[in-house]
């Protein structure tokens, strides 16, 4: 099973509409601001680039983002480590192929001169980027990445790092995604590099079958902290599709002084990318966010 499929790959595209007033109106789809391809670890035999800017195109995106995978913190592989047996040590700890920024940018380059209708943004997704703060700086001084997630997929475990799917046979449900969300206040205060803080409710995707089922209710305090963290350090929250995010946590965005939204299928294939956002954009609009004038800009919260 490999990470993307562990993810929940969905594959029918939606079309664009919008509740406007209690009525559905035709609207462009919002910008897919986090899409993976070819220069992403997990993602190499499956993301061609120009395959999914053709299928934005195909599908209506105003603009996309290739957030590739930057991952520096090694961690537990658990279920992947058939998938990546290049990555994986003996002690079956994976460790990220880095990313090849000039490989990357010439692949940007040439999609933008073959896609010239679609707005095609540069970007990266850093897992974990207040602990890598001087390799991430190196990282960014290489090209001009437009759009900078961060990621919180890793949390530490006794002296290794693990995925929520490799916490929970060994701690409670509730007491990940709460150091989950903890966290969170502290990558914002120590990283500057990242602009929007992409599925916050990632250890959701892998919540155990014997847990109770997730209920954001039971967490509002602290996802409200979260939020006001991000909010406070002027950071966007993402809206992603792979898993569609509770309504209720846009609204709390909202009352916590969030301002922006971005989206993002985070599709690892070509046929996935764009999918769900329709649902999405419906989501932020009923809260108030608005487009920007720029295609692939985040969504404002209007006055």
């Amino acid at each position: 099973m490999t990470r993307q499929a562990r993810r929940g790959d969905i594959h029918t595209p939606e079309r664009r509409l919008i509740n406007d007033g209690g009525t559905l109106q035709p609207m462009d789809l919002p910008p897919d601001g986090h899409v993976h391809s070819q220069w992403s670890w997990d993602a190499r035999d499956v993301g061609a680039m120009a395959d999914t800017c053709a299928r934005a195109v195909a599908v209506g995106l105003p603009a996309v983002s290739f957030t590739e995978h930057v991952d520096f913190t090694p961690f537990r592989a658990g279920f992947l480590a058939p998938d990546y047996p290049d990555l994986v040590d003996d002690d079956g700890i994976l460790t990220a192929q880095q990313l090849d920024v000039d490989g990357y940018f010439e692949c940007i380059e040439r999609c933008r001169a073959t896609y010239p209708e679609l707005t095609i943004l540069a970007g990266m997704e850093v897992g974990q980027p207040h602990r890598h703060a001087d390799q991430v700086a190196d990282l960014m001084a290489r090209g001009s990445f437009e759009r900078v997630l961060g990621s919180l997929h890793c949390l530490p475990d006794g002296a290794e790092f693990a995925e929520p799917w490799e916490l929970y046979p060994h701690h409670p449900a509730a007491d990940v995604f709460r150091a989950y969300l903890a966290e969170i206040p502290r990558m914002v205060t120590g990283s500057e590099a990242f602009t929007a803080f992409a599925h916050i409710d990632y250890p959701v995707r892998s919540w155990p079958q014997d847990a109770a089922p997730f209920d954001p209710l039971d967490y509002e305090d602290e996802l409200r902290a979260a939020l006001r963290a991000l909010a406070e350090g002027e950071r966007a929250l993402e809206i992603n599709t792979r898993r569609p995010l509770e309504a209720v946590i846009v609204q709390w965005w909202r009352q916590e002084g969030g301002r922006l939204v971005t989206f993002g299928s985070d599709a690892h294939r070509p046929d996935l990318v764009g999918d769900g956002l329709a649902a999405a954009g419906r989501l932020a609009a009923a809260e108030g966010f608005e487009p920007d004038t720029h295609p692939g800009a985040a969504w404002l919260l209007g006055t």
